[in-house]
């Protein structure tokens, strides 16, 4: 007997199947990469770490530590972080050079987006105080129009330049989210608090050949890289470490990006788990 010739069953079908429908909820992901949630890094050398790929290629670096802190959660739909940025960049360059229309504006299926500049734009932006907030609301009028989907996420740089820099440029960032109706991502606290336990434990050393003492030549040949001694870590600073400016370089080494990526990942997952959450 087909049941379905019934009409009170028929309507018990039919309401079955709305019933089903509206409990069913799509996935998170709007990205297409294998139904994950795809997240962007837009930012300068302090988001790229162009010297830890170099010296450790094989890394994880921080695109895939956010990837794999994400999957430690348990309870996360599974992520793909994209990083897009690159060394020397600020925001009218990324416009300039065509580089957000290569690399940017054509990129499928973003669901977060991660912006973090300001360190560049102040040493080349002329005019920075004003320039900074419009190129940035420039950027962010961009990325509205090429990924509507995606969730915006302005950043604070972290400390690099000394504390007044910072604060000119992270007081913009927040400014300029405010109008924008944007959460700002503040990553520069808890960078700051892990310097406090070692001022050069997150950067490398990356100094010129031609300051180190010739007697010294062959200890640091193993990590000269062009006209540069380049060491990831500690390794050197107690023969080396009186060098005036051998700290000079404030660039994040592993463990700085260690600490981007770990704070990243916890900002994320509590974003992700509201959404989850929500009606």
């Amino acid at each position: 007997m087909n049941l379905l010739r019934n009409p009170l069953m028929k309507t018990v079908f039919s309401l079955l199947i709305l019933t089903m429908l509206s409990l069913w909820q799509p996935s998170l992901a709007q990205a297409e990469h294998e139904g994950k949630i795809q997240i962007l890094l837009l930012g300068d050398s302090t988001a790229e770490g162009s010297i830890p790929r170099q010296l450790k290629p094989e890394g994880p670096h921080l695109e895939a530590v956010i990837e794999q802190l994400l999957a430690a959660e348990g309870d996360l739909p599974a992520c793909h972080v994209v990083n897009s940025s690159l060394s020397g960049e600020y925001i009218k360059r990324l416009f300039d050079s065509g580089r957000y229309d290569r690399d940017a504006a054509k990129l499928p299926g973003l669901d977060y987006i991660f912006i973090r500049y300001g360190l560049n734009d102040r040493a080349r932006r002329e005019n920075f105080a004003e320039n900074f907030p419009k190129d940035f609301h420039e950027l962010l009028a961009r990325l509205r129009k090429d990924h509507p989907n995606a969730v915006l996420v302005p950043m604070t740089v972290i400390p690099f330049s000394n504390e007044e820099a910072s604060k000119e440029i992270n007081d913009l960032v927040f400014q300029v989210a405010k109008a924008e109706n944007l959460e700002v991502f503040d990553i520069y606290p808890r960078y700051a608090a892990e310097l406090k336990k070692g001022f050069n434990m997150l950067n490398y050393r990356r100094y010129p050949l031609a300051k180190v003492p010739e007697k010294y030549h062959a200890l640091v040949k193993p990590f000269v890289s062009g006209d540069r001694v380049v060491v990831m870590d500690n390794e050197l600073d107690p023969i080396l470490g009186d060098l005036p400016g051998w700290y000079g370089d404030r660039h994040p080494n592993l463990a700085g990006y260690n600490v981007i990526a770990d704070e990243t990942a916890k900002y994320l997952a509590k974003q992700l788990r509201k959404q989850k959450t929500a009606p």
